[in-house]
This record gives structure tokens, C-alpha cells and sequence, in this order.
């Protein structure tokens, strides 16, 4: 590089500098006007180097949960375990065993009439104690219960006081909707958090071949899985997944329909949230004659 090219350089990459920390002092130092603003300034940031991909998809996640609501959560009524009160301790055990949970619901005759909650612990302690309870119903903890309405940032501060972790959802008959913990409202700033009774990922889902001959690709899958899989030599020193990979190529959060050409691969957003890129449709590109040369 020439002295000219290198004193044109210096100043260019300074007033850039110059130009977003003046942005991001005026948005913190007077409140952004919009919550369209401040995501922008974020993700100007990211941009810029001075935080990463998934530091900025915490940031987004965190925005996020003011925006969502306890019913976008929750895991609905077919989805949950729930004990009857009435059953033998050997039967619930089981039951817990075999769900991998640590916190249950405990119903009545009524799957409605919820009575309490019950901790794995204490169901353990109540077999093992030698005189112990002759039922469940003095092992339960008291029941939380919520509308499918409430905002998530505010059932997060709830749970931090209260050092409850989970919620019984409640509809406006007052049935029981679903159920919501801590977890799944941390997940959505954090992304998925996975514990040993998860099952782990079958890598060939994640990657589904379709008719037309592209592939509907899981962010989630495993860098090295789709190496394996293309033939392809993406590196995975900074991300593990495909989806952080395409993320810091693009520059930003992804919206559906984004579209970004990598190596010999196309990708396409398919699937997408206000925290981070759920799935891509991937085609794979015919190989230039001359790249064998």
C-alpha cells in the first residue's frame, strides 16, 4: 500500500469510528425513539467488530421478551406432565423417572383442579423417610397461577423473587392452558438450553433432502455435520453451528427471506424469530468447470 492509499485509509476508518460511537452516544445519552433504533445501533455494533453474533442475539432475546407474552412460551396442556394425587408413591415415581422433569403439576380427579406442585426431591424424601407422609398432599408447594396474557418480563422479575420456577397458565375460563418455568422464558434470550434427560440431536434430521433436489438445513446442525454431509470445508474455530456461521457472514440477524451465497452453497431463510435463524433452504451450486482446473 502506498503512503497516499495509507493516509486515505486512517482517516476513513476514523471518521467511520468517529461516526458510530457519536450514534451510540446520542441513542444512550437521549433514549432512542424507537425500539427499531436501538436494535439498528446494536446491530451496527456487531457489525463494526465490537460485539459478536451471539452476544447480539442475547441483546435481541432480552428486547424481546418485553414484546412477548406468557401464551407465546408456554408448554401447552397436551404437552404436560401432570401427577393425579391419588396414585401410589411407586406409581408417581415412575412417572417421574420416566419424564427426566423436576417439577410437576398435581392434579385432582379434575385435570383442571390443580392442588399444588410437586418437587422430585420431595417426592424422594417422602419415599425413602422411614414414617413418612401417608400421601402426596403435604409434599406439594404452593401453585402460581397466571394468565396466558401476561408480559414474560414480568413474570421473569416474578420468578426472581419469589424463587418459584414454574407457573401453571390459566385461560380466561379458568382451565388450565399450559404450564411456563424459568427456563423457558431464559431461553428466549439465551436460545435452547439443553440438560442430560434432553435427547440429543439426530444430526440426520437435521439436515432433510427435499424433491426438488435442495435441503431444508436446521440452523442448529453441527458445522462439521454439514461438512460431512456436502463435502464441504467451512471452518468451526468460531461457531459450532451452520446458523452462527451464515449469521456472522450476513452481518445481522437474519429476516425470512435472506438470502446469502457461501462457498458453492445458497442459503435461504426459512425459518427465523426475533432471537436467531431457525432453518434455511440450502441449494447446492453446480461447480464452475475451471475450478477443477
Amino acid at each position: 500500500m502506498s503512503e497516499d492509499d495509507s493516509s486515505r485509509t486512517a482517516p476513513e476508518s476514523h471518521e467511520r469510528r468517529r461516526s458510530w460511537l457519536e450514534r451510540i452516544s446520542s441513542a444512550f445519552s437521549s433514549e432512542p425513539d424507537t425500539r427499531e433504533e436501538l436494535v439498528a445501533i446494536m446491530r451496527d455494533a456487531q457489525a463494526d467488530g465490537l460485539i459478536d453474533a451471539d452476544t447480539l442475539r442475547m441483546m435481541e432475546g432480552a428486547l424481546s421478551v418485553s414484546q412477548l407474552t406468557v401464551g407465546d412460551v408456554m408448554v401447552s396442556r397436551s404437552q404436560m406432565v401432570s401427577l393425579p394425587a391419588h396414585a401410589r408413591f411407586l406409581d408417581l415415581m415412575k412417572q417421574v423417572v420416566e419424564s427426566g422433569h423436576s417439577r410437576f403439576p398435581v392434579h385432582g380427579e379434575d385435570r383442571d383442579e390443580i392442588l399444588g406442585i410437586l418437587l422430585a426431591k420431595d417426592l424422594l424424601r417422602g419415599v425413602v423417610a422411614d414414617n413418612g407422609p401417608g400421601d402426596i398432599h403435604s409434599l406439594l408447594r404452593p401453585a402460581v397461577l397466571i394468565p396466558e396474557s401476561k408480559k414474560l418480563n414480568l413474570l421473569l422479575k416474578e420468578f426472581r423473587l419469589s424463587r418459584n420456577h414454574m407457573a401453571i397458565v390459566v385461560d380466561e375460563y379458568g382451565g388450565v392452558a399450559g404450564l411456563v418455568t424459568i427456563e423457558d422464558v431464559l431461553e428466549q434470550i439465551v436460545g435452547k438450553i439443553d440438560d442430560e434427560h434432553d435427547d440429543a440431536e439426530d444430526a440426520s434430521a437435521l439436515i432433510a433432502a427435499q424433491a426438488d433436489g435442495q435441503y431444508v438445513v436446521d440452523a442448529l446442525t453441527p458445522i462439521g455435520d454439514f461438512n460431512e454431509r456436502f463435502g464441504a470445508s467451512f471452518p468451526d474455530d468460531e461457531y459450532d453451528t451452520i446458523g452462527g456461521l451464515v449469521t456472522e457472514a450476513i452481518g445481522h440477524l437474519p429476516e425470512v427471506g435472506e438470502e446469502l451465497t457461501l462457498d458453492r452453497f445458497e442459503f435461504r431463510v426459512i425459518r427465523a424469530d426475533a432471537r436467531r435463524v431457525r432453518a434455511f433452504q440450502v441449494a447446492v451450486l453446480a461447480l464452475d468447470p475451471q475450478d477443477g482446473d
